[in-house]
């Protein structure tokens, strides 16, 4: 009877606007909360009956969307590890508990949170979860791994009193050599140099090089240089052993012109695209650059006096944390005392087909569901992806003036359908009353 549908459809309407007042509710409650993404109510019509006869109310029905995949502004913040997504995806982070129990971790997602290191060094945001990335290997390179999985990611942590040292791995050399000591009658002394470098566990080593001249037996410049290299840490051993040449025409005068090993290149051969010499000292490997033939940098030969004026290397002793960051690319990298950098782990950022199919949970964390598809790991700034800010936490995306406006006319559309409610209660007493 369509006093009754009536009746079925303004409760409908009642319970239809207090959920859509709830979703208001929780709106405005979160309208600072970083991260927040706003809830939608859309109404559905039922049908239930239409047609030349009476007509038979169907009502309504509320259904909630989470709108992930708006953007909140990016707010700036003073801590380096407050982090927020500038463009789609998300990043990896896990529970206080998978992170700790040994076992696989579960993957989670958030947009933003401000991490710190716990006591055990775990990278947590305000909500107890922890960040995930892979971790790179000792340079910092990142092995293949797969990208849809999230077997290969660990949570991050960050031991703040763990000593790191950093081995030199190239040495750049600039000199110039006296082109008068390759005349005939010239003493031929060697004209020694000492360049420090960092061995494997950050003890101060040392490559003594000296430059031998050729004298020619005939006048005029040989322009050229016997160089030997002895290494500290193989006991003073010879490690190389090469002959340079200068260029003495108008237009290349001073430059490197050639590079021969004469024995004692343990390690192999003079590298003429990079100007590099490998060498291979007690740590390891290592490059010693001294220039390209032609160029203008390394080893130089001039009528002055011999000046090692621009020797470069990398490396670093011993040093302790000083502080960590994220970069645009992901990548968490701790700085020490000495300026050393380096890069421990990798931040993927997370992408899902459809966002907002995703099952929220609590501390603005998400997880993937049959709606939203699978995800897949992709590097920041790579792809569909943004990249990842840190100094910064990305807003509510709570509009407070239209929730509000929302807020009016939900109300208004609550008392017309208790309005409905009353009517059909007042006719339904007078239906009764007519049997009387």
């Amino acid at each position: 009877m369509s006093i009754s549908s009536a009746m079925n459809a303004g409760v409908s309407g009642l319970t239809a606007n207090s959920s859509r007042l709830g979703t208001i509710s929780d709106n405005i409650a979160n309208a600072s909360t970083f991260g927040y993404k706003r809830v939608e109510t859309a109404f559905n019509s039922l049908v239930v009956g239409q047609g030349a006869g009476l007509y038979t109310a169907g009502g309504v029905r509320a259904s909630t969307t989470r709108s992930v995949s708006q953007d909140g502004a990016i707010v700036t913040t003073s801590n380096a590890l407050d982090l927020a997504m500038t463009g789609r995806g998300m990043l990896p982070v896990t529970t206080l508990n998978d992170a700790t129990s040994g076992n696989a971790p579960s993957l989670m997602m958030t947009r933003t949170g401000a991490f710190r290191p716990d006591a055990s060094g775990l990278l947590r945001n305000e909500s107890g979860l922890v960040l995930m990335g892979w971790p790179t290997a000792g340079d910092g390179t990142m092995p293949l791994v797969a990208r849809d999985t999230a077997a290969a990611l660990q949570p991050i942590r960050i031991e703040a009193n763990r000593p790191e040292g950093d081995p030199t791995t190239q040495v750049m050399l600039g000199a110039n050599l006296p082109a008068t000591q390759t005349l005939p009658g010239s003493s031929g002394a060697p004209l020694p140099l000492k360049v420090e470098y960092f061995g494997n566990l950050g003890t101060s080593e040392s490559l003594d090089i000296t430059f031998t001249p050729d004298l020619p037996g005939t006048p005029g410049m040989s322009n050229s240089w016997v160089v030997e290299i002895r290494d500290s840490a193989s006991d003073n051993a010879m490690i190389s052993t090469f002959r340079v040449t200068f260029d003495d025409s108008q237009t290349g005068g001073g430059a490197l012109a050639t590079v021969e090993d004469i024995g004692g290149g343990a390690f192999g051969p003079y590298v003429e695209a990079s100007g590099a010499i490998p060498l291979n000292v007690g740590g390891g490997n290592m490059e010693l650059v001294i220039g390209v033939p032609g160029g203008a940098s390394g080893l130089k030969q001039l009528a002055a006096s011999f000046s090692p004026s621009n020797i470069t290397k990398n490396g670093s002793p011993v040093g302790q944390l000083v502080g960590v960051e994220v970069d645009a690319q992901g990548f968490v990298k701790a700085t020490y005392d000495t300026g050393f950098v380096k890069a421990l782990y990798r931040i993927p950022v997370v992408d899902v087909p459809n966002p907002n199919g995703l099952i929220a949970m609590e501390g603005q964390a998400f997880k993937t569901s049959p709606d939203s598809g699978g995800f897949f790991l992709w590097d920041a700034g790579d792809g569909p992806t943004g990249a990842i800010a840190g100094y910064a936490r990305e807003a509510s995306t709570t509009d407070i003036a239209q929730e509000l406006t929302h807020l009016i006319t939900t109300q208004r559309a609550y008392s017309s359908n208790a309005k409905i409610i009353q009517t059909v209660d007042e006719m339904l007493q007078e239906t009764t009353n007519i049997k009387r």
